[in-house]
């Protein structure tokens, strides 16, 4: 039973963390848009995309925890064993989504916060300032992508 509980907090620790980091980066950017807003309720729209793009992390890590729920069996009643190496195994490949997911949200609401102040003086802007917020979205990816490749390369069964 140890290898499935260290699985599980594997697949847990990818939701968890790649959510507090969505969590933070779209509270600081909802945080810039809100002052835009509070004099140009119009601009909603250009500052929406900014705002919601930190929160893709989020859906990341859930989908990698969804993954390691599906490999375990755990949707269809089964309690698989696993060894506890088994269990490593699949910690680690949660790893590269927790980590890129909660960093790369964080520092990705601070770049659309940014983007946000340039959008709001100069119409027009958002999509470069998206690009910028886009480029920090690349290693969240290749967090989510690594995960993948990790877990399903990971044979459970005896």
């Amino acid at each position: 039973m140890g290898g499935l509980v260290v699985a599980i907090i594997g697949g847990a620790m990818a939701v968890f963390m790649a959510g507090i980091g969505s969590s933070i980066g779209v509270g600081l950017a909802g945080q810039a848009a809100n002052g835009v807003l509070s004099e140009s309720p119009e601009k909603f729209g250009r500052m929406f995309l900014l705002v919601a793009l930190s929160g893709t992390q989020g859906f990341y890590g859930f989908v990698v925890g969804f993954l390691v729920i599906i490999k375990l069996g755990l949707l269809v009643g089964e309690i698989p064993v696993i060894s506890l190496y088994q269990g490593l195994q699949i910690f680690g490949a949660c790893m590269p989504i927790a980590f890129s997911g909660l960093i790369s949200a964080i520092h990705q609401g601070k770049v659309c916060a940014a983007g946000i102040g340039v959008a709001a003086k100069q119409p027009g802007a958002e999509m470069r300032a998206l690009i910028y917020a886009a480029l920090v979205e690349t290693y969240a990816l290749l967090g989510l992508v690594t995960s993948f490749f990790l877990l399903t390369g990971i044979r459970l069964g005896s």
